[in-house]
């Protein structure tokens, strides 16, 4: 059964950095475009970033074009989100999910369930 498992999250002052790191068990996530999603308190879940089944080809919200940076390694069965400087804005539980393909900077659509995500905080 899918599962993702997302990590890499942590407390971080403004400026600073954080890599976030998605696996997925019982699931080929080698196959599949992935996508990051964040969570801040009292919002609606929104994408941030897709990358292709092949990575050839990333998307970005405007809102961390620049600063984040979507990445895989297929070998590895592993997706991953640089995010360089953070913001306080950025404070959200963040999520990846898998899907065909992506439309825009989110999976056109989601396989499975949202995993427990990993918290990211940011502030002085």
């Amino acid at each position: 059964q899918l599962q993702y498992v997302e990590s890499g999250g942590g407390l971080v002052q403004p400026g600073g950095s954080l890599r976030l790191s998605c696996a997925a068990s019982g699931f080929p996530l080698e196959r599949y475009a992935v996508g990051w999603f964040r969570q801040a308190p009292g919002k609606e879940r929104e994408g941030v970033s897709c990358i292709s089944s092949s990575g050839d080809s990333t998307n970005y919200a405007d809102s961390v074009k620049g600063r984040f940076t979507i990445s895989r390694d297929n070998a590895k069965k592993m997706v991953y989100l640089q995010m360089n400087s953070l913001k306080p804005e950025d404070t959200a539980v963040y999520y990846c999910a898998a899907g065909p393909g992506c439309s825009g900077y989110v999976p056109a659509l989601r396989f499975g369930s949202w995993g427990q995500g990993t918290q990211v905080t940011v502030s002085s």
